[in-house]
């Protein structure tokens, strides 16, 4: 059970993280509870999606985990909340580009990690 939660896990908090990095502007000690509330709306719902998809695509390349998570993190940022920086769109892509780059990121180092352990080598 727990392999199947992971990725729900995983895609929320990468996700979570990119866009709270993103409303401040990469300043985090201005992070609020607002902050919060608002990157969480965004990022159960883009966490949920993503996830769905890749289900029904069943991939597990890094790659398409990320592009994915940031497409799709990218279109419920900007229909959540208005961008507080640059033209209509700017805030929602850096955000969808945030959450894809952390989440290919994350996904290298757990398949490099799965690889050392299991002794073979990296792909």
């Amino acid at each position: 059970m727990n392999r199947k939660i992971a990725p729900f896990v995983e895609n929320i908090s990468e996700a979570t993280a990119a866009c709270l990095v993103t409303m401040v502007q990469g300043n985090l000690l201005a992070i609020t509870l607002g902050h919060w509330l608002v990157a969480s709306q965004t990022c159960i719902v883009a966490g949920t999606v993503a996830s769905g998809l890749l289900l029904i695509w069943r991939s597990s390349k890094p790659w398409m985990i990320a592009s994915i998570l940031g497409v799709v993190t990218a279109v419920v940022d900007y229909f959540v909340h208005p961008g507080q920086f640059g033209p209509l769109l700017m805030e929602a892509i850096v955000t969808g580009i945030g959450a894809g780059a952390l989440s290919y990121l994350v996904g290298m180092v757990l398949l490099r990690a799965r690889a050392r352990r299991l002794g073979s080598p990296q792909t």
